[in-house]
């Protein structure tokens, strides 16, 4: 039996698995889907390799990581979320992403708010941030959904601007 994380009212959330690279490759090597992640290229076989190899570390080291996304309605794996420190960044990032063939429905949202609370009730943490390319609307709107406020936006390596939108969880400075 599967232990997840945690649940929402459509999908359940747990631990990435070896056997999962298929998912991820699934979603993360669809050119429209992956247009915002990383470098916005889809990704190769070999990388998602690297991506689970790099998580079961995290997992190690901080207790969390990337999770695959299981969808009550759906067989099997229909997208991933999680929480990354991109380049060893300090505070924690949301990232989450679902299979294209979803997006439209509230899963996206629905996926993010659990996702928070996870982070901030269960793993205890008080500041979370997440960055989207400032033409992400989508993405925005969700983040700003959940209670995330922007912040100071980066420039990135190649020059472009990214939003950076925070949570900090009430009674806790950082």
């Amino acid at each position: 039996m599967t232990a997840f994380l945690f649940k929402t009212s459509r999908m359940r959330v747990r631990r990435l698995k070896a056997s999962d690279t298929n998912s991820l490759f699934r979603i993360y090597s669809d050119p429209i889907g992956c247009r915002w992640v990383g470098n916005g290229s889809p990704i190769t076989m070999d990388e998602c390799i690297q991506w689970i190899d790099v998580t079961f570390r995290n997992y190690k080291t901080r207790g969390y990581g990337m999770f695959a996304v299981e969808g009550d309605q759906f067989d099997g794996v229909i997208g991933f979320c999680g929480l990354v420190h991109p380049k060893g960044q300090r505070l924690p990032e949301i990232k989450y992403a679902l299979d294209r063939s979803l997006w439209g429905n509230g899963l996206g949202t629905e996926l993010a708010q659990g996702l928070l609370d996870y982070a901030t009730k269960v793993i205890d943490l008080h500041h979370i941030i997440a960055t989207i390319a400032t033409q992400n609307e989508a993405s925005i709107r969700i983040v700003e959904q959940i209670g995330m406020t922007r912040s100071t936006p980066r420039i990135d390596d190649d020059g472009s601007v990214i939003e950076v939108y925070e949570f900090v969880k009430e009674n806790h400075t950082t």
